[in-house]
C-alpha cells in the first residue's frame, strides 16, 4: 500500500507540470494545493509503512528514488519557468547525486540509507522525524508559494512579487537544509569507506 502511494505521486506530478505549462488561469491557481498535496503524500506513505509494519529496505530505497526524482523535476522546471535561480537545481542535483552514491555503497550491505549514519548529531539532522519534516514542509512551502507566484503573474496582479519574494526565501531555506542535512551523510559515509579500505 505504501509503495502504491509512493508511485501515484509521478502521473500526479505529470498532471501537475502540464497545468503548469498549459493550464489557464483557473488552473494554474488550483495547481497550488494539488502541489502540497503530492507532498503531503510523502509524509502518508511513511505513516502508512510504519502502521502496517511495510517499513523495508527495499521500500527506503523506493522512497528516497522518488523524492529525489519529483524535487530534481520540480526545481528544473522551476529555474526554466524563470521562477528561480538555476543555482538550486544546480547545488541540489550535486548534494543529491554525491550523497546517494555514498549511500549506495551501505546499501549493498543491506543498511538503510537512515541507519548508516552513526553520530547523535549526525543522525538528528539527517534521519530525525523532525529534520526530515522540517525539509518536507519547507520544499512544500516553496513549491506552493512559487505556483502561486507563477499563477498571479499570469493575471498581471500587484501582489505576485511579494508572493515571488516570499518563495524565493523559502527556496533558499530549503536549499539549506538540503545541504546540511547532506553533508553528515558524506562526511560518515567517506569516513566509513577509508576505514573498511584501511582493513583490508
Amino acid at each position: 500500500m505504501a509503495n502504491l502511494i509512493t508511485l501515484s505521486r509521478f502521473p500526479l506530478l505529470f498532471i501537475y507540470l502540464a497545468l503548469m505549462y498549459f493550464g489557464g488561469e483557473t488552473a494554474l491557481l488550483w495547481n497550488v494545493p494539488f502541489i502540497v498535496l503530492i507532498f503531503s503524500m510523502d509524509t502518508l506513505d511513511g505513516w502508512i509503512a510504519r502502521k502496517r509494519g511495510e517499513a523495508s529496505l527495499l521500500g527506503s530505497v523506493f522512497d528516497i528514488a522518488t523524492d529525489r526524482s519529483l524535487e530534481y523535476v520540480l526545481w528544473v522546471v522551476y529555474a526554466h519557468l524563470g521562477l528561480i535561480s538555476v543555482l538550486v537545481p544546480i547545488i541540489v542535483l550535486i548534494r543529491g547525486t554525491s550523497v546517494d552514491a555514498v549511500r549506495s555503497i551501505g546499501m549493498k550491505g543491506g543498511i538503510s540509507a537512515f541507519d548508516q549514519i552513526q553520530s547523535p548529531i549526525n543522525r538528528f539532522l539527517v534521519s530525525s522525524r523532525f529534520m526530515r519534516a522540517l525539509y518536507g514542509t519547507v520544499k512544500a512551502a516553496a513549491a506552493g508559494f512559487l505556483t502561486l507566484a507563477y499563477a498571479l503573474f499570469s493575471k498581471g496582479t500587484n501582489l505576485s512579487n511579494l508572493i515571488h519574494q516570499i518563495a524565493i526565501a523559502l527556496t533558499w531555506i530549503s536549499v539549506f537544509v538540503c545541504v546540511i542535512r547532506g553533508v553528515p551523510v558524506l562526511i560518515e559515509g567517506i569516513k566509513s569507506i577509508r576505514t573498511e579500505n584501511s582493513n583490508k
